[in-house]
Formats: C-alpha cells, sequence, structure tokens
C-alpha cells in the first residue's frame, strides 16, 4: 500500500481516536446542538452545495455513470431541504447513550444492568448518494461515536460542501471537529486502508449496492455490520 496513504491513514484514525473519548462522554444537550448547527448550516450554504453538486454531476457525466446513478447523485433544493429536515430528525430522537437494555438480580444480592455505550470509532463506506454524509456522520454522533466517512468518488465535492457544514456544527456546539471525518481523497487504497485499520476503527459500515458489501466483507480485517 502506497506509503502517503499509510500515512493519511494513520493522522485520520488518530484523531478520530482522541475525538471519540472525548464525545463518549459528551452530553446529548451538546450533540443535539451540533446537528442544529450543522442542518442550518446546511441550509444557509446551500448554494455552496449546489454549486460542489454541479462539478460531481459533470464528472459523473465524463466517466458515462448511468442516469439512475446521475440521478441518485443530483441534489437540487428539494433534496437539501431533506438533508436539513434528516438532521433534525436525529437531533430530535431520544439519546440511546446510557440507555437500559436488560437488567437482572444475581442469587447473591448482585444487581446487573445492560447499558448501551458508544462503540468508538466507526468508519462507513458508501457510494453516489451524497446525503449519506450528513446521515452517517449525524446518526454516529447521536451514538456517541466518532466516524471516518468515504463516499463515492463522483459525489467527492458534495460530500466535502455538506462536511464542512457537519463540522461547522461541531464546532458551534463546542464538541471536536474530528468526531465527523470525511477521507480527503479519491484514492481507491483508501478504502483497503480503512478495511484493515484495526488499530483505529472499531467497525465498519457499507452503505450501497451487493458488490460493495461482498467485497468489504471478503477484504475487511475490521468487523463489519452489513
Amino acid at each position: 500500500m502506497d506509503g502517503q496513504i499509510v500515512d493519511l491513514m494513520r493522522e485520520i484514525g488518530s484523531k478520530a481516536r482522541a475525538a471519540a473519548q472525548e464525545l463518549a462522554y459528551a452530553s446529548q444537550e451538546r450533540k443535539y446542538a451540533a446537528l442544529i448547527a450543522a442542518s442550518a448550516a446546511v441550509w444557509a450554504r446551500r448554494d455552496e452545495i449546489l454549486d460542489a453538486n454541479s462539478c460531481d454531476l459533470a464528472y459523473a457525466a465524463e466517466k458515462g455513470l448511468s442516469p439512475a446513478m446521475i440521478d441518485r447523485l443530483r441534489l437540487d433544493e428539494g433534496r437539501v431541504r431533506g438533508i436539513v429536515d434528516a438532521l433534525r430528525t436525529v437531533a430530535e430522537q431520544t439519546d440511546p447513550v446510557g440507555r437500559i437494555l436488560a437488567e437482572w438480580d444475581r442469587p447473591s444480592g448482585l444487581h446487573i444492568q445492560r447499558v448501551a455505550t458508544p462503540l468508538g470509532v466507526v468508519g462507513v463506506i458508501y457510494e453516489s448518494r451524497p446525503n449519506v454524509t450528513a446521515d452517517a456522520g449525524a446518526l454516529c454522533l447521536k451514538a456517541g461515536n466518532a466516524v471516518i466517512l468515504r463516499g463515492g468518488s463522483e459525489s467527492f465535492h458534495s460530500s466535502e460542501a455538506i462536511h464542512a457544514c457537519m463540522v461547522q456544527g461541531l464546532r458551534e456546539a463546542g464538541l471536536p471537529e474530528d468526531a465527523i471525518q470525511l477521507v480527503p481523497t479519491r484514492d481507491r487504497e483508501m478504502v483497503t486502508a480503512m478495511l484493515q485499520a484495526v488499530e483505529f476503527i472499531d467497525v465498519i459500515v457499507p452503505r450501497g449496492g451487493k458488490g460493495l458489501i461482498e467485497r468489504i466483507s471478503a477484504e475487511a480485517k475490521v468487523p463489519v455490520i452489513k
């Protein structure tokens, strides 16, 4: 594997691990504030997002992507509003951290509880839909996890623009900006690096077609949630 990719994975992974340690103890109020601020930023910066999406659509046309793929990639004001609404929906959900999943008493009198806690660092690998950048980032944040996002190469600029809004939300809420990171390269070797990054990533979540999920499941050294 290319040395620069290895170094990049180490840098991103180290930042994510540090952010996860802080995020695990973040209050539900701060996580809520971050997501609401991110949703506001997405709407305020929608022109930037749509301009970035135009670059991605041109790239997709040059690559000869199918009309269906291009439609999944395309954003308009209505779809941006959908991203805003999705972020607010996640923000309003009950905080899962600390939820009691089960409890029981032992004959000795010991009372035991199984309590929901963050996983740590989640890696999410997805294809062309740029809204997944916001969805995956929001869900991981809500659950107290840091996340490393690797979107499809065709949605690179759109994902960057949406990610910038997520980081703005974190910053305004006083949470670590490295809690939501986007892989800053189209290089496919970065996917391999993530799949092998057992030191930094606790679980990989693939979101996409059957081929993507099968490849990740076959190659990953990190545990995978299909």
